[in-house]
């Protein structure tokens, strides 16, 4: 992980412009991509179904990668320009990848049932270790995106040996205060649910000037995802407490994310300020903070190839993507490198749960990387 210091990104990936609706509706990066090798389940938790969709199988001891989507969203429209990403598939054929949808945000839900109480931001949880006992996962990488970010960081939190990793964007560990939630009541008021959950998904910036893909996800979120169902989402998130995290040493009995992160965020984006503080919170000898530019609110869309070579280094770290698989990114850097031996040689591995957990944090130091 200490490469990342010296990481420089030479390719600038554009933002999502000059693509009209249709042509996003219909490209493989969006959502309508499928892959056949993709297998749909429903799976019965203590507070209710989950839908969950898989690719591959558990590979020996190497942990699942298990996502979790932002609020407005599901695992189509957050993740699939991501892991269809060309760079991304060199990671996905060492793991099992498992999406999780929250409940009815999934597409082609059913709307709930008038009474229905949607689980809390702990609820939902608790639900994730029925997922790994369902596929016999050992453990699990997370990568969440604002809500589900914040789901993954109290799994972590509430079952830390299930949890060998994470990779947390735009992720706010703080409730909103009585001034937040009256302000977000309002704009309740004013706006329509679409536009509410876009302000949270998509820096300023984005909502003026990048208007193919604002309409783009304004259509997908208002006709693909129940908006009853989000509403229950969109309250149950903006209810959360504060993560109740904090650096150890700060306080006593300081409670902390215990496995390696890589907090994410891209900026002027709405979680800009969440994100930092949270990075203010985690222990900094395991915890790597990536600002990204020209990303805005959603860097796993408009920045998918950043992204994709940050976490290849994130999972060399931990030390499961071994140098032959980084000739792609090797033959991307550029001469400000010192050299490629500084990244790829030889090197001190993570200790991953399959090993010993002595050292664990020895090889991942704090760093703030722009890019």
């Amino acid at each position: 992980m200490a490469g990342l210091q010296e990481l420089r990104f030479p390719e600038e990936k554009p933002l999502l412009r000059g693509l009209d609706v249709t042509e996003l509706e219909n490209s493989d990066n969006f959502l309508l991509a499928e892959d056949t090798d993709w297998k749909e389940h429903d799976i019965d938790t203590p507070y209710g179904l989950l839908h969950v969709v898989i690719r591959g199988s558990p590979k020996g001891n190497r942990p699942a990668i298990l996502t979790y989507h932002d609020v407005g969203l599901n695992h189509k429209l957050c993740f699939n320009t991501f892991f269809n990403f060309e760079d991304m598939q060199e990671i996905t054929k060492h793991f099992v990848v498992c999406h999780v949808d929250a409940p009815g945000q999934q597409v082609g839900a059913s709307q709930f049932p008038q009474g229905y109480q949607f689980p809390s931001m702990e609820q939902l949880a608790a639900m994730l270790p029925s997922v790994v006992q369902h596929f016999g996962f050992k453990y699990v990488i997370g990568i969440g995106v604002g809500a589900g970010a914040y789901v993954l960081a109290k799994f972590a939190l509430i079952f830390p040996d299930l949890v060998e990793g994470l990779v947390l964007m735009n992720i706010d560990p703080n409730g909103k205060g009585w001034i937040d939630w009256a302000a977000t009541k309002l704009s309740g008021l004013t706006s329509t649910l679409p536009d509410t959950v876009l302000s949270h998904l998509f820096s300023q910036e984005e909502l003026v000037s990048n208007t193919e893909l604002v309409q783009s996800y304004r259509q997908q979120i208002g006709n693909v995802v129940n908006q009853a169902n989000l509403q229950l989402f969109w309250n149950m998130y903006n209810s959360r407490r504060d993560l109740d995290i904090n650096r150890p040493g700060t306080v006593p009995n300081a409670k902390t994310l215990r496995c390696p992160v890589m907090l994410v965020v891209g900026d002027n984006a709405p979680a800009e300020d969440g994100v930092v503080d949270c990075n203010s919170k985690l222990d900094p000898t395991t915890t790597t903070f990536l600002k990204m530019a020209d990303s805005g609110g959603l860097p796993q869309v408009t920045q998918p190839g950043k992204l994709t070579e940050a976490f290849k280094y994130f999972l060399q770290g931990m030390g499961y993507m071994p140098s032959a698989s980084m000739t792609r990114l090797t033959h991307s850097r550029t001469a400000s490198l010192t050299s490629a031996g500084s990244v790829d040689g030889s090197r001190p591995q993570a200790c991953t749960h399959s090993e010993s957990s002595e050292g664990l944090g020895q090889v991942n130091h704090t760093m703030e990387v722009s890019c």
